[in-house]
This record gives C-alpha cells, structure tokens and sequence, in this order.
C-alpha cells in the first residue's frame, strides 16, 4: 500500500487511474455524486451507498448513510485500502455481489463486517478504457437471500453506468 506522500510510478495503473479522474474533474467529495448515493441506497433498500475513488485510499466522492438518529454507524469519507469489498472489485476489474457476507469464508473476514457490520455488498467497477478509477457499491448489515444476487448485480451495473455516463456529459468526454 502506498502512503500519501508516495508519489506512484509513471505507467503504473494509480498514475493513469489519476490523470483520467484530472481529465473528469473528480478532485473530491460532490454534491451530484452524493446525489448518486443517494438514489442508489433508496432502490437498492440499503443505508450505505458509495461512488468510492482509488488514491492513496479509497475516497468516497458520493456517499449515502444513515442519518445521525440510526442506530446504524456513520462512516467517513475515506477508508484504508485494504477495507471493505471494493478492493476486490478494482483488482478483478467486475462486479461483484455478494447477498450473505458470510456464505463467502473468503470475505466474511472483512474489516467492515466488524466495524460497521456488513452483512451485504454489491459493487461495479468504474472503468474508463482499461483504467479502473474506482466503484459504485451498496452495503448493508441484513443478509439478502442468495435469489437478489442477479437483480443487485443489474442495479449495482445500471447506476455505475449512470455515474460513469455523467462523468463523462460533465467533462465533455467521449466514453
């Protein structure tokens, strides 16, 4: 893992992952994309819902949680690397659901699923050519039946190219 004051090697995937989020305009939290969030967290029936950006950390540009009287935890705006699921969906370059956290020994171990209690995840990677900039994911503390795993992966595939789509109409790029 790199820190913040490591400066990544021309070449290297962090190096064009950072010169195309430069040509996007994505320099830090935004309003639309929390909007994003937002609608996401509302269809998928979920109270976290994420636009995450890979730098240094994961930076959540969009962020959708519970408001502060739920019992559930607020998260912050960034994460270590090696927390959550969105890691692997940036290495595997695909989407990835999973309905029961736990049906997967491999991800049951997860960080997250003790410090906030993530029971559920869905998440597709943002691309642009053969770049991954980052993800759009959903994650909840109630398992879902393993028969949401196709519908969560439309959802979750359907609001990635919603994000990716205004990206690129904002920047006046051509995907």
């Amino acid at each position: 893992m790199t820190s913040p004051t490591d400066t990544p090697q021309e070449g290297t995937p962090q190096t064009e992952r950072d010169a195309v989020l430069r040509a996007l305009g994505l320099t830090g939290p935004e309003p639309e994309l929390d909007a994003f969030a937002a609608h996401l967290a509302q269809e998928a029936g979920a109270p976290y819902a994420m636009v995450n950006i890979f730098g240094a950390e994961q930076h959540f540009f969009g962020l959708h949680t519970p408001g502060y009287d739920s019992e559930l935890p607020t998260v912050g705006r960034s994460m270590p690397l090696d927390h959550g699921f969105c890691p692997e969906v940036v290495d595997r370059e695909k989407a990835l659901v999973l309905p029961d956290v736990f049906a997967a020994p491999r991800f049951a171990g997860n960080a997250v699923v003790d410090l906030i209690g993530i029971r559920t995840y869905a998440g597709a990677p943002l691309l642009h050519g053969d770049t991954v900039l980052g993800t759009v994911c959903f994650v909840g503390p109630v398992e879902r039946g393993l028969s949401t795993g196709r519908q969560s992966l439309a959802l979750i595939k359907q609001h990635r190219d919603d994000v990716q789509n205004f990206l690129y109409r904002r920047a006046g790029i051509q995907p």
